[in-house]
């Protein structure tokens, strides 16, 4: 008996080539990505630093994009289709227009009222604050061993920016040595004195130093600049002896001549002084708000730079 054949099976494999290579494609996507997360930075930023009124009227915009106030659940057409641009430019910072009633989000404007009562009370409590103080400087300048002997010389006052705390030089008592930042010893003392009363509060303090208009001639290239910034940087050095915290100080400054304490005669003794803010909170804001314009505009210098 013959035996049946068996059925021949082929097996054919495929081959397969291998992966093309990929380019410089994960390059431009990487390039996407890093772009997209600085920008988001950037946004945050911006948003961290901006004043609470323009923050409300962006919040205001996007509640309600349209250039009047809608009533119907459908959207209205306009040239670019439904949904598309409105026939007037949009205000984007226009507190007067109101949400709808239905709304269920807080006014912005009712948010920035509430905003502004806390700080004007803040500011307020503030101003009690450098009051207090003032009067007692005023009370110690009276009293002291070490600080009566200058009340003509203490100068102590409220302004825009805070308690300023001028001292100045008297015809027959500067506070420096001729022409240099060299602080005589009893105005060392007196610094040191107003640093107890200075941390005290929480208020951080601005330092200037200021001279009269006769022109330095000591050295050659060293001018009144140069002299009021390294007498100012002086005092601070005396205050931080006294106990004044580092981190409680704003800014150091010469300025010279240009603020005269007495403009009718340029050449006073008492437009030789060292000028001490205790400053408000107020004026904290305002510089905070002039430095974060100033680096914003900085960003955008580096931004449009090729």
């Amino acid at each position: 008996m013959a035996t049946p054949l068996q059925p021949i099976i082929i097996v054919r494999k495929k081959k397969r080539g291998g992966h093309g290579h990929h380019g410089g494609a994960w390059k431009v996507a990487y390039a996407d990505f890093v772009t997209a997360m600085m920008a988001f930075f950037m946004v945050m930023w911006l948003v961290a630093t901006m004043p609470q009124e323009q923050l409300g009227g962006i919040a205001d915009y996007f509640k309600n994009p349209s250039a009047v106030e809608g009533k119907s659940s459908s959207m209205a057409p306009g040239r670019a289709g439904p949904g598309g641009a409105g026939e007037a430019p949009i205000k984007m910072f226009d507190h007067a227009r109101k949400p709808p009633d239905a709304s269920p989000i807080r006014k912005p404007g009712a948010m920035d009222q509430q905003s502004g009562a806390a700080q004007k009370a803040g500011d307020e409590a503030d101003r009690r604050k450098l009051e207090a103080l003032k009067r007692a400087l005023e009370e110690a300048v009276a009293s002291s061993q070490a600080l009566a002997p200058f009340k003509d010389q203490l100068l102590i006052d409220i302004t825009p920016e805070g308690l300023r705390i001028q001292i100045v030089d008297a015809h027959n008592r500067p506070m420096f040595d001729l022409g240099s930042p060299t602080l005589k010893d009893y105005t060392r003392e007196i610094l040191s004195e107003l640093a107890g009363y200075f941390e005290q509060v929480e208020n951080r303090i601005a330092i200037s130093g200021h001279t009269d208009t006769s022109p330095y001639t000591g050295r050659s290239g060293y001018s009144n600049w140069e002299l009021s910034t390294e007498r100012a940087n002086a005092a601070r050095r005396a205050l931080v002896a006294g106990g004044l915290s580092e981190d409680k100080l704003s800014r150091v400054v010469g300025l010279s001549s240009s603020v005269p304490f007495d403009r009718n005669d340029p050449d006073s003794p008492v437009n030789r002084r060292i000028s001490i803010v205790v400053l408000s909170n107020a004026a904290e804001r305002s510089a905070a708000r002039v430095d974060s314009g100033a680096r914003v505009a900085q960003v955008g210098a580096k931004i449009a730079a090729p």
